[in-house]
């Protein structure tokens, strides 16, 4: 099972699909309150997010899976471990990680929203955008250090995918409120933790401290040098190699 990040969608796997797909079935569903995703109608919580996806791995038939995060969706594979539902987890630069005491998680709460605003006003632009270099380095600025290979549609499929995530405000304001928890003593599957030097997102080592003292100190910690946020499209036959040698 393949989780994304915050306003992104199912497609940020797709360049990692073909090489997981030759070893495994795959299931990556879009988010809820997400573009293309199930809606978040009853309201937000701590666990909402990790309802919808138990309820897709129900419904596909999935008791329990190896499970491949995203940031937001990394964080989400360790809840989904928490509650018993994951063989191993490969967590991409997982959201939540911070000290206890550092608020500078509001920062990058800031910055998302802005995020969001700018892709709404450039939404319907971006098919031109996404054609010129420059218009692409601009749509992964904060994703990847790496651009060029990236299919110019899927990027604007991204730009799109960030406009359209309807939950995007009301998921921020109950972060910035609530913050994130882990049951981390629940989790007794094998998880790999991979991150990127050039984070421009979940800075390393900043934004993991928390995950390496305090939750996963045991955890098989990988560091991926001038790599971006997303490495799955950052640097994708590494990633999934990553990822199929863990599951194996």
């Amino acid at each position: 099972m393949c989780l994304h990040g915050f306003m992104d969608t199912w497609r940020t796997w797709e360049l990692v699909l073909p090489a997981l797909q030759r070893e495994h079935d795959v299931l990556a569903p879009t988010l809820a309150g997400h573009a293309g995703g199930p809606s978040l109608s009853s309201g937000i919580t701590d666990t909402s997010l990790a309802d919808s996806v138990e309820q897709a791995m129900d419904d596909a038939g999935f008791a329990s899976a190896h499970v491949v995060g995203n940031s937001l969706g990394g964080y989400l594979a360790l809840q989904l471990a928490a509650r018993g539902r994951a063989e191993s987890v490969v967590a991409l630069s997982p959201a939540g990680g911070w000290a206890p005491g550092d608020e500078s998680y509001k920062d990058l709460l800031g910055l998302q929203e802005s995020i969001y605003a700018a892709a709404k006003a450039a939404a319907p632009h971006a098919d031109a955008l996404v054609s010129t270099a420059g218009g692409r380095r601009r749509a992964t600025q904060y994703i990847t250090a790496n651009y060029e290979h990236i299919p110019p549609e899927l990027l604007a499929h991204q730009l799109l995918g960030v406009a359209g995530c309807d939950a995007a405000l009301s998921l921020t304001e109950h972060a910035a409120r609530v913050g994130w928890s882990l049951d981390a003593d629940q989790i007794s599957c094998p998880v790999r933790v991979i991150w990127g030097t050039a984070d421009a997102l979940l800075p390393w080592p900043f934004a993991a401290v928390r995950f390496r003292e305090e939750w996963l100190p045991h955890a098989d910690w990988v560091e991926l040098e001038g790599v971006g946020h997303c490495p799955q499209l950052d640097v994708p036959l590494e990633t999934s190699q990553l990822v199929l040698d863990f599951t194996r």
